[in-house]
């Protein structure tokens, strides 16, 4: 700094010289503190990008572990689904099957039984029966016979 009790030139130029070789190496240490900020900020990011990436990286694979879980019990689900639908037309064409043969036998009774009210109400004399006949009225124990399918028949898939 110049004095106030008036110094010479050469020492004012010194002092200046001084003072800005202080500004230069007070820029140059603010410089340098700085570039290094800076480099530990960029540091920071690129440690923080990575954990970011290498948590969407964990994640992803997380997401992918659970989708295969998924996707195998869809696969396990429609294939059940599958077998159901499967034994489930084999029934209803059962019950198809069974209903037509009740139907059949419906008929038959009904049209014995339409017979032996014929036969009944006609003349005994002109049609001679035998006392353990199908047609005997009082027998009818051929009606409440079970009808037996075979196992083959019944769960023939």
């Amino acid at each position: 700094m110049a004095s106030s009790s008036g110094t010479s030139s050469g020492s004012s130029m010194l002092q200046n010289s001084g003072s800005e070789e202080d500004v230069q190496v007070l820029m140059d240490q603010r410089k340098r503190k700085r570039m290094i900020s800076n480099r530990e900020s960029a540091r920071r990011s690129r440690m923080r990008k990575q954990k970011h990436l290498d948590d969407l990286m964990a994640q992803m694979a997380e997401l992918k572990k659970e989708n295969n879980q998924i996707i195998t019990s869809v696969n396990i689900t429609s294939q059940h689904y599958m077998n159901i639908e499967s034994e489930n037309s084999v029934l209803r064409a059962q019950a198809d099957e069974l209903s037509n043969r009740l139907q059949s036998l419906n008929e038959i009774a009904s049209f014995l039984n339409a017979s032996n009210g014929v036969f009944a109400a006609g003349d005994s004399s002109s049609f001679n029966e035998p006392t353990d006949s199908f047609f005997n009225p009082l027998n009818l124990s051929y009606l409440n016979q079970p009808i037996m399918a075979s196992a083959a028949e019944m769960f023939h898939y």
